[in-house]
């Protein structure tokens, strides 16, 4: 059987949400992202990345995975930047595409002083609704660690179904820590939520500012 609607690629496109703008990184977001979360040991451990403390480190990131990536199609990598002050406060990434299966893999990260105010929803909602509407993907799946609640709470909040658990899958310093799977499939969530109320989908008032 001829598979239909496959994925459409469309790079990393700009998504304007109530309270954020998640674009591509820029040079420019270095000195914000020091000091929101890069830098912080805590978040970057909850978030499985090592810490980048000079603005050296950081340029070398954009130069040999991020930035440099934004030549691909299949890239997908957002910059979460908070409209009132300007400041780069985490990032959301599609980090595993898989296009024969249309299945896309989300992982986020917000800064210590944003957590807990709703921006990890606000972001991952619009993600997932960008993955549905505009790269046609027919799976999303978003994990996160056993210990990990505050992920698990977002994750529930964006409709997502808990599937299991893999049983000590992280080595994490002195002990084992599981693997928590979540996913939604596109014909579910567009049961759960009204999909053009969300910035990704493309009949959202916004949707003219996909593409800049």
């Amino acid at each position: 059987m001829k598979q239909e609607n496959a994925v459409t690629h469309t790079g990393t496109r700009t998504i304007e949400t109530e309270r954020l703008i998640l674009r591509r990184f820029e040079y420019s977001d270095i000195d914000s992202m020091l000091r929101n979360w890069i830098a912080d040991e805590k978040t970057q451990w909850d978030y499985g990345e090592p810490c980048y403390s000079t603005p050296e480190a950081v340029r070398e990131l954009f130069d040999t995975k991020y930035i440099v990536s934004y030549s691909r199609e299949d890239y997908y990598r957002w910059a979460a930047i908070e409209k009132e002050s300007g400041e780069c406060i985490g990032q959301i990434a599609y980090f595993l595409m898989d296009t024969k299966n249309q299945h896309g893999e989300i992982e986020y990260v917000i800064g210590p002083a944003f957590q807990g105010k709703g921006y990890a929803t606000e972001m991952t909602r619009a993600v997932i609704a960008y993955g549905f509407e505009k790269i046609n993907l027919h799976r999303i799946e978003i994990d996160c660690r056993t210990e990990n609640e505050a992920s698990r709470r977002v994750i529930e909040k964006c409709g997502l179904t808990y599937e299991g658990v893999f049983r000590d899958f992280f080595w994490r310093k002195d002990h084992f820590e599981g693997r928590r799977v979540f996913s939604v499939l596109k014909k579910e969530y567009e049961l759960k939520f009204d999909l053009t109320t969300l910035p990704g989908h493309r009949d959202h008032p916004d949707a003219e500012g996909f593409g800049q």
